[in-house]
């Protein structure tokens, strides 16, 4: 490594009652750093308050991006955790960096090495566990206590009373009269026989605050879910133990999917839940809640059982795949939530079945609503002179935007060459003798100067522009012809449905009397996802829908040319 090396810094700090001083400050140690070894910072990047278990961080996407396209030679840390805490992650950022010829570089390791990534992998994959464990140990204490482990349920606010230094008490809870008023009316109601969608339409026409409306957090309407809830979760109003004065914790834990960096809860056994008497928070009696449950079971009875007769697939398929060609692509006009199964054969709006907040209460059956789409997939938005039209802007805007990159780049070399002739001038005033004091401040603008435009140059992407195949237009006539006859074939329909949706950006319906079937629908189509079904005829070119060099995704509105019209069904 030669000592004008271009280097990158890298900061980071947690959530984890951690200072965003701590950004200046490992960005200070890490130019300190840098200024020892000779090497030029060309850029910052920070991520704030991003946890290093997951790689899915802005700052460091963007570095990884920065070092695939030559932007600086080492990458400079102020340790190897700051990084990645995660073994995968972690190994995986050396072996790509070391393919792009780029060194780690840390203050607390040095020049990283095979060495250090296993062993610091290791370590920091120890760390998070050991944290996690004496996390969960806290926690237990606090229950145990009495004390909320996180969370305000409904009904409850939290009671802050100082301590003798000066401090307050953390944990503790006390019923909120106005809200429990709520949730012994929901559990009257349910009690006499009405149904949770009734209940929660009412609460909703009352004008009633629903749980967390108040900061933000919750969709501030009653709902279905907000009083049923699961039952083996025990979320929900008329599951919430913590009513009758029982405070249950530990009902689950969560894993991070390794693919998308999301948590996701899994259910721990009945056994290691802990339980702990709280009679200080009961709103509902025991006999009432009794009674509720009675009538829960009651009705999850005959759900189960009706689920079972209709049951065709095993419970692996049924959880993989939906169960309808267009389940969670349409969306009511109205209100923009969902259109959903509210019969064996109907969709209707969810808002207003379900909450009462919207005053659609048309449905249409799920046959016209397939056969419609299909039909204006095939003739409209999978039309091959939409594809034709499609591919004539794209070529448009690929000339556009290569134009607009070679003006920048042009603009950015030719004031970089200035800069070097008013260097080579001043280099030659000196050497023959006509030095001025004011001639060092200019060289220092000068020379930095050079280095942010050298910088700027090499940041810029290549001026490179990515063909589409000619015949693509005549490729995909072929497909659509395909994918028709797959979806009456029994043994390919579920993939050709999942692929159908995977075309289709969303479905709005709107109530219309004059309309077909009473809705008109419009079709949402991602063009980009349609080119992808020639991935086999386009060859080389077939990075077109994955991000290739200069090219970008485009969605439009289905219509009956390439302009983002709607089209109605």
């Amino acid at each position: 490594m030669t000592n004008k090396a271009r280097a990158a810094i890298y900061a980071r700090y947690s959530s984890d009652q951690q200072s965003a001083a701590s950004i200046p400050d490992q960005v200070r140690l890490c130019r300190r750093l840098c200024d020892d070894h000779g090497w030029s910072v060309v850029e910052v990047f920070a991520d704030e308050a991003m946890s290093g278990a997951t790689h899915l961080r802005p700052e460091f996407q963007r570095m990884q991006q920065m070092a695939m396209t030559g932007g600086f030679d080492v990458l400079v840390a102020e340790g190897l955790d700051r990084l990645s805490r995660d073994q995968e992650h972690i190994a995986g950022l050396h072996k790509r960096m070391t393919y792009l010829g780029v060194t780690l570089f840390t203050k607390a390791e040095g020049e990283i090495s095979e060495m250090h990534i296993g062993l610091g992998g290791t370590m920091s994959a120890l760390f998070l566990r050991h944290l996690a464990q004496k996390t969960h140990r806290g926690l237990e204490g606090r229950v145990k206590a009495g004390k909320s482990a996180g969370g305000l349920s409904y009904g409850y606010r939290m009671d802050r009373q100082p301590l003798p230094d000066g401090t307050f008490t953390t944990g503790d809870r006390v019923i909120d009269e106005a809200e429990a008023a709520v949730i012994r009316r929901i559990y009257q109601d349910y009690d006499r026989g009405k149904s949770a969608r009734t209940i929660a339409i009412a609460l909703n026409r009352e004008g009633v605050p629903a749980p967390r409306s108040g900061n933000g957090k919750g969709p501030g309407t009653w709902s279905f879910s907000t009083i049923s809830g699961n039952w083996k979760r025990g979320t929900g109003i008329l599951n919430n133990e913590l009513y009758i004065g029982k405070l249950v914790w530990n009902r689950q834990r969560f894993v991070k999917d390794p693919e998308t960096g999301k948590r996701q809860a899994r259910p721990n056994p009945p056994e290691t839940w802990i339980t702990e008497n709280v009679p200080h928070l009961r709103i509902i009696d025991d006999a009432q809640w009794q009674r509720v449950k009675v009538r829960q079971g009651a009705i999850r009875a005959d759900i189960l059982a009706a689920r079972d007769e209709e049951a065709a697939a095993p419970r692996a398929e049924i959880g993989r795949r939906a169960r309808h060609l267009f389940s969670g692509s349409l969306q009511c006009g109205c209100c923009g939530s969902n259109y959903i199964m509210i019969s064996d054969s109907r969709y209707g709006c969810a808002a207003a079945r379900n909450s009462g907040t919207c005053t659609n209460r048309k449905t249409i059956k799920r046959d016209d609503v397939e056969t419609r789409v299909l039909c204006g997939l095939k003739d409209k938005l999978l039309h091959p002179d939409l594809i034709a039209e499609f591919i004539e802007e794209y070529h448009r805007e690929s000339q556009k935007e290569r134009l607009e990159s070679l003006a920048s780049r042009s603009d950015v070399e030719r004031r970089l060459a200035k800069v070097l002739r008013e260097i080579d001038a001043i280099v030659t005033a000196i050497t023959e003798g006509m030095y001025h004091p004011s001639m060092k401040a200019k060289m220092d603008g000068l020379e930095t100067e050079r280095a942010d435009l050298a910088a700027k140059l090499a940041a810029l992407p290549a001026v490179e522009s990515v063909p589409i195949h000619p015949g693509i237009a005549d490729i995909y006539a072929c497909k659509v012809a395909d994918l028709a006859a797959a979806l009456n074939e029994d043994g390919t329909r579920a993939e050709a449905a999942d692929l159908l949706r995977g075309l289709v950006d969303k479905i709005i319906l709107r109530p219309d009397p004059d309309a077909p079937n009473g809705h008109l629908i419009a079709l949402h189509g991602e063009l980009g996802a349609i080119l992808s079904l020639c991935g086999n005829g386009m060859g080389k070119h077939a990075k077109a829908r994955t991000g290739g060099a200069g090219v970008r995704q485009v969605t439009v509105v289905a219509g009956t040319g390439f302009e983002p019209v709607t089209f109605r069904l």
